[in-house]
């Protein structure tokens, strides 16, 4: 490649890494610069009185709390029933094995706002409004078929033949799946987890809809802050307390979804 290709490439990377990076670093510093006088402080100092204010708050603590609660459950969910489900699509064939697969594709497609009404009912005569177990049991129930399908192409990718020699070499079902099957499949867990992670963390529809007067996730707290005068620092500070468990799930399975992608193609 020419010196001038090399060059305009530079420039290219740079400027959209500019463009990406330049909201991200307005809001940090924003987070650290008072935009309401707070404690003898006059507004624009940079403090970290906006992150304390963060954590010294019961509803927003209790809200990092609830999203990470059923974020959790979400992803547990997730693996729980698709991991069996994915290995039952991969390894076996029956009548409407690929049409169910794509049905539950095309459910995974469906607009949030459209199940709102059903699902609002449905969960309130169960008792699961404001309570973040409805939230991650609704939220599994969207994410399972993208887990699902996931895993499945994974699964796929391993022979048949490893199944037959684990389980000659005396494996029962479950050490197969835990000793075997799971760390040959690692990459997809990780790309499985990301995305179910992910869905769930950035979703409000659903969220709002289950949470009328308790049991907000941090979307709905940050959401909450705005009025008649908002305090930017202090939204900018819970934006970024949001931001870490997302860029911390991305550190943790980076390997298993660049490892992932290479393995797919």
């Amino acid at each position: 490649m020419s010196i001038r290709g090399v060059t305009l490439r530079i420039v290219v990377f740079s400027l959209l890494a500019i463009f990406i990076l330049l909201p991200f670093a307005q809001t940090v510093l924003l987070s650290v610069t008072l935009t309401l006088p707070r404690d003898g402080y006059e507004t624009g100092s940079l403090t970290l009185l906006n992150f304390i204010e963060v954590f010294k708050r019961p509803d927003l603590r209790a809200s990092i709390g609830n999203s990470l609660t059923y974020v959790s459950l979400n992803i547990v969910l997730c693996l729980a029933a698709g991991l069996p489900a994915a290995y039952a699509f991969a390894r076996y064939r029956f009548t409407g094995d690929r049409h169910m697969l794509f049905a539950l594709l095309a459910f995974r497609l469906t607009p949030p706002v459209v199940l709102s009404l059903p699902v609002f009912f449905l969960f309130a005569h169960f008792g699961l409004i404001n309570n973040p177990v409805g939230i991650a049991l609704v939220h599994c129930a969207f994410n399972l078929p993208i887990a699902i399908w996931i895993l499945e192409s994974f699964i796929s990718a391993v022979p048949r033949e490893y199944d037959e020699t684990c389980f000659i070499d005396g494996h029962s079902t479950p050490s197969f799946f835990f000793r075997r099957l799971i760390p040959a499949i690692a990459p997809g867990i990780g790309v499985t987890v990301f995305f179910c992670f992910i869905f769930s963390w950035v979703e409000v529809v659903l969220a709002r809809i289950l949470t009328v007067t308790a049991g907000k996730p941090i979307t709905m707290a940050i959401n909450a802050l705005y009025g008649f005068q908002t305090d930017i620092g202090l939204v900018m500070a819970m934006t970024v307390v949001s931001l870490i468990p997302g860029l911390a799930m991305i550190w943790f399975v980076r390997n298993h979804i660049a490892r992932g992608f290479v393995i797919r193609t």
